[in-house]
């Protein structure tokens, strides 16, 4: 591709590098310029102009995108038409965005001229919301930057993970001192957080704050045909063998996880009962903003494993804006 300033009248057929106005005439920023446009710019004073001339083998802006995108969107995805160099990707359901970092590093990687930006990974998403965009920077890129950008993705490195689990089922336990306000605020605030899922509590019991009547109520939701159970403890969870990990061990289930680099959310536990998964909630999932709990409960409902490794991996990014109104502030009375 050559950039660079021509004589007005030879510019037909060029590429305008900037949009250029005269009395009579004007030029678009991008497009081809139209031979009768030329002319008029050139008699009405304007005597050179920048403008781009494509080399053999040069792909245009729009092409190289919309080839591009097309290579990286994996299913669930969709490719818009693209425009001035960009095109972008779109979810065709609600659900989890997955997306493999190191097969966007690769890409951008290749050549300055082409770059790809994507949400984070996991970010739940609605149908239609976009995703990604591919832009080539400059009005065209040569084929063999192109042919490595494709090449350097061997594979779609995005996709989306629709939202499958329809079913849930809560446990609240009971104590002393805990307002029974407090128990169904709880569940509005969880069925809005699941309204976008398209999920929804199918069975909902109240328990003693003991590993019996715990293990018997998680026994019921699953058998009611919850997908997916979620316990909200009357106090929060302070060790594998508090009542909450002791209730699921009870009813036949296995714990896999508690605690999580993500605060608010250390105290979540994870776990499950043959194949219904199982979320010990920290206290802040009783609050509507953001925490630990969004991020598994989403995979869950997404129906992508959550491992040790998993979790692990949410420390980067994990310390989320303070929710004042749990039980636990990060800042003590001693303002440390």
């Amino acid at each position: 591709m050559q950039f660079g300033p021509v004589a007005t009248r030879d510019s037909a057929g060029l590429i305008a590098a900037h949009t250029v106005r005269a009395e009579g005439a004007s030029l678009k920023k991008g497009r081809p310029i139209p031979a009768e446009e030329a002319l008029r710019l050139a008699e009405s004073g304007i005597p050179e102009i920048l403008a781009v001339r494509l080399d053999p083998g040069d792909v245009g802006e729009d092409a190289a995108a919309a080839r591009l995108a097309q290579h990286l969107a994996g299913a669930g995805l969709r490719a818009e038409a693209p425009f001035t160099g960009r095109c972008n990707l779109f979810a065709q359901a609600a659900g989890l965005f997955v997306v493999e970092p190191a097969g966007i590093d690769a890409v951008n990687a290749v050549d300055e001229a082409i770059t790809v930006a994507t949400l984070p990974a996991f970010r739940p998403v609605a149908a239609g919301e976009m995703v990604a965009t591919v832009k080539i920077i400059p009005y065209a890129v040569a084929a063999a930057p192109l042919e490595r950008a494709l090449a350097a993705a061997d594979a779609p490195p995005m996709r989306l993970a629709p939202y499958r689990l329809e079913r849930i089922g809560v446990v609240s336990t009971l104590l002393p001192g805990l307002k029974p306000a407090t128990v169904t605020k709880t569940l509005r605030v969880l069925a809005d957080r699941l309204a976008p899922t398209g999920a929804r509590i199918v069975a909902e019991t109240r328990v003693r704050h003991e590993a019996g009547a715990v293990a018997g109520a998680i026994a019921g939701a699953a058998a009611e045909g919850a997908e997916l159970v979620v316990v909200f403890g009357a106090s929060a969870i302070a060790d594998r063998r508090d009542v909450i990990p002791a209730g699921l061990e009870a009813a036949g289930g296995r714990v896999e996880q508690f605690g999580m680099p993500v605060d608010p959310g250390n105290l979540l536990l994870l776990g499950a009962l043959g194949a219904v998964p199982v979320i010990g909630a920290p206290g802040c999932a009783r609050s509507p903003k953001e925490n630990g709990f969004d991020f598994v409960l989403h995979r869950l409902l997404a129906g992508l494993p959550v491992t040790r490794a998993d979790i692990v991996r949410l420390g980067v990014g994990g310390l989320l804006t303070e929710i004042p109104l749990r039980g636990q502030p990060r800042s003590g009375g001693d303002g440390v």
